[in-house]
């Protein structure tokens, strides 16, 4: 079973890509008739599609994980915490479902990239949903300490209130561009004529 595509991705650091070449390279060797469940990356593959924020086809995947591979390797177990959280909405949880174990060489920076998507995502959602929010649950949804947190949000343009403990959320200008399709002014222009004749 030939599995470079998936250690070239891996080294050139296209993790997005993970998932889709996992799932055509399971896809080939289950048509050959290979027995590939072994030897299979899933904790790579798992990850893979944390990283693209797929919970669904994640936990698909792990249910067709034969049960002496999630017993057996611990880093699929590990992976599949990851996917716990996610799937239950346990912001903190995930990152500590991240930091409580010592990854495989192979998925050391692929978790770490990943930490860093979900720190973008959780900001994301933050200036979403908050107009305030306290410094204990920004270092929460964060996965950083509370000095570390205050300090990213303050970079970004939020004001930290140290003494009431609240941070405001700076809300970004929303940009939107007006295209005016021609054929719709011509319709318009259409329009307006026959009002006026």
């Amino acid at each position: 079973m030939d599995l470079s595509p998936v250690t070239d991705a891996l080294a050139v650091k296209s993790f997005d890509k993970i998932a889709d070449i996992c799932d055509t390279l399971m896809l080939q060797v289950a048509a050959e008739g290979i027995s590939f469940q072994d030897d299979w990356p899933y904790a790579i593959h798992l990850l893979g599609y944390f990283y693209l924020d797929d919970c669904d086809s994640a936990r698909f995947l792990w249910k067709t994980i034969p049960t002496s591979v999630k017993e057996s390797k611990p880093e699929v177990a590990a992976a599949w915490r990851i996917g716990q959280k996610l799937w239950t909405r346990d912001y903190a949880g995930v990152y500590e479902a991240i930091r409580g174990f010592d990854w495989i060489q192979d998925a050391k920076d692929m978790v770490a990239a990943f930490s860093d998507v979900y720190t973008k995502r959780m900001f994301q959602l933050l200036l979403s949903a908050y107009s305030t929010v306290t410094i204990r649950d920004l270092a929460l949804f964060l996965g950083m300490t509370e000095d570390d947190a205050t300090t990213y949000v303050a970079e970004k343009g939020w004001t930290v209130d140290a003494a009431s403990q609240m941070v405001t959320v700076k809300k970004q200008a929303i940009k939107r561009e007006q295209k005016v399709d021609s054929s719709k002014l011509q319709r318009l222009t259409e329009y307006v004529f026959h009002l006026e004749h």
